[in-house]
């Protein structure tokens, strides 16, 4: 039962559950109104909402297999801040594209913070790098091309937080396996 409540299970299994229970709406989702009403929680809840089945089936599946990999080698507090810490930073910085660009986009999904697993892996397997980092680019723009919009930057933004903090805290995280 022990395995079976991992971290990274019990986030598929709220999201699974706001899925659900709630709708999504521009008050969950990052969008303009973190800035002009003060909409603060949205750095948060934009990453437990999704548009449709196959965007939670893909954000999970992902969260599903990373994440139970990286949590078999780091500890639950260190997780938790990877995740929720790495999410919310990619979240704000992505915010600030959406003002400047993107103005009347909302956004919503965990890819954010699973992309931060994703650099995260990323830096500490050099074997499947590669790889990792071509699947972050077919995920993060094979759907423009078939006319879906996606928050490409979010992931791009993701996946360098993730890099970016396994290589400046290796021997720290490495030192309390």
């Amino acid at each position: 039962m022990q395995k079976y409540l991992s971290i990274s299970n019990i986030l598929i299994a709220i999201n699974a559950l706001i899925f659900l229970l709630i709708t999504p709406s521009p008050i969950y989702g990052l969008n303009i109104y973190f800035y002009l009403s003060g909409f603060w929680w949205q750095p948060l809840s934009t990453m437990f909402f999704h548009a449709d089945f196959n965007h939670l089936f893909m954000n999970m599946a992902m969260l599903f297999i990373f994440g139970n990999m990286i949590e078999k080698e780091i500890s639950k507090t260190k997780f938790i801040f990877i995740y929720f810490g790495g999410g919310i930073l990619t979240s704000l910085l992505s915010s600030v594209i959406l003002i400047t660009i993107f103005h009347n986009h909302n956004l919503i999904g965990a890819s954010g913070a699973i992309s931060v697993l994703l650099g995260f892996y990323a830096y500490f397997d050099i074997y499947r790098r590669k790889g990792i980092f071509i699947a972050l680019l077919l995920y993060s723009f094979a759907p423009l091309l078939l006319g879906i919009n996606i928050a490409w930057y979010a992931h791009i933004i993701g996946f360098t937080i993730g890099f970016t903090y396994a290589f400046s805290h290796k021997k720290i995280i490495f030192r309390n396996l």
